[in-house]
């Protein structure tokens, strides 16, 4: 079955809104930190414990996409996620805060699942086009995220998020019954061999393993920047509020726009290309906030600056790695997305370091130094596609 434009356009829809659930809390951790009267830097690793259960679930459950049908997988997980944001929204300590916050992580991989799924019903010559608008709702969703979470926070509280992202997810799997097509499992071994299946995978695809060295870098720098951006901000001068802060990511859902266009250049060119591009603007994004660390125009440039520069790294990656084994797409897709999210949750435990350490400054020059790390394992493999 070929996906129809409204299929796509769904996909998008319910990958933004469920990939949101994990960046709901950015913006809320001064609050939570008030409220259960903690350091900002132990409220924070409610961020940490959230990519690191991601990253368990991309590990544990994303390579049953291809030994078990994949919708049925999508739409049972989507409730799971249900469960574990109720859960958070009753959370009477932080420490309750931090262990669903590791559920809501884990249950909230649905986006990795619909992304195989698309490829799996697309053509090779749309799949860039199609990978990038279904990003396109992933990163839209990551980025609106903390600015409709900053105002529930505000207006609301805290707690109120998280009951109404949980509402919101309920919802999704009701319209993912209805809408989305059926696909038909292509792996027939049992778990274990599943499981051992992404070692060879790994070992045999060099290609592979440079595309998700690059992508952990470029994650713990995002990574890294939007746990500890909202120190700065509601630190003087700024003095921002949660609702404030949360729109910090209007600056950054402008550039999602862009990933249909870098599919499409990943369509028709080599997709390397666009990785190149996009370190430059890493680049750029950190220098501009080192240099303007005092002036919210100057770190609104650099937020759109790191988006865009994160959309042409990524999809044009995820795109190099559908096309290696179309049988093992969701394994191939396992080791990608948990090697970049390891790489978000250690960016964000860095993060919380440096900014104990050094504040802003520190926080500029770390997250700088992974950029350097990308663009060094780019350049040493400059010869692949």
């Amino acid at each position: 079955m070929a996906l129809s434009r409204w299929n796509i356009l769904i996909m998008a829809l319910c990958t933004g809104l469920i990939v949101a659930n994990i960046y709901y809390s950015q913006p809320l951790l001064v609050l939570m930190s008030n409220e259960f009267g903690v350091s900002e830097s132990n409220a924070g690793q409610v961020t940490f414990f959230t990519q690191v259960g991601y990253a368990l679930g991309l590990l544990f459950c994303v390579p049953l996409g291809d030994k078990l049908e994949r919708k049925g997988q999508i739409v049972a997980m989507t409730l799971t996620a249900v469960c574990a944001l109720t859960a958070a929204g009753f959370s009477q300590n932080i420490t309750m805060l931090k262990i669903t916050g590791l559920l809501i992580g884990f249950t909230s991989v649905v986006p990795q699942l619909i992304l195989p799924l698309a490829a799996h019903l697309t053509d090779a010559a749309n799949r860039g086009k199609v990978i990038g608008t279904i990003m396109s709702g992933l990163l839209i969703g990551i980025l609106l995220s903390r600015t409709l979470s900053g105002i529930i926070g505000h207006h609301f509280g805290w707690r109120a998020m998280f009951w109404i992202a949980a509402v919101i997810s309920a919802l999704l799997a009701v319209i993912m019954i209805v809408s989305f097509p059926q696909s038909r499992p292509t792996f027939n071994g049992t778990y274990g061999d599943l499981m051992k299946s992404l070692l060879t995978l790994t070992k045999e695809q060099p290609l592979l393993r440079e595309a998700s060295a690059i992508n952990a870098c470029c994650f713990g720098m995002f990574g890294m920047f939007w746990t500890t951006v909202v120190f700065l901000l509601s630190d003087a001068p700024f003095h921002y509020t949660s609702e404030q802060i949360g729109f910090m990511g209007l600056a950054a859902a402008a550039g999602a726009l862009g990933a249909p266009l870098v599919g499409r250049i990943a369509d028709k060119k080599n997709p390397r290309i666009a990785i190149g591009y996009g370190i430059l603007f890493l680049l750029v994004g950190y220098l501009l906030f080192y240099l303007f660390q005092t002036s919210i125009i100057g770190i609104i440039i650099g937020i759109v600056a790191i988006d865009l520069g994160l959309q042409g790294i990524h999809v044009s990656n995820q795109t190099r790695i559908y096309a290696l084994l179309p049988e093992a797409r969701n394994r191939l897709n396992t080791v990608f997305m948990t090697t970049s999210f390891i790489g978000t949750s250690l960016g964000s435990g860095i993060g919380l370091w440096v900014w104990s350490v050094g504040k802003w400054n520190a926080v500029c020059i770390a997250g700088t130094a992974l950029i350097l790390i990308a663009l060094v394992i780019y350049l040493a493999t400059y010869k692949r596609k």
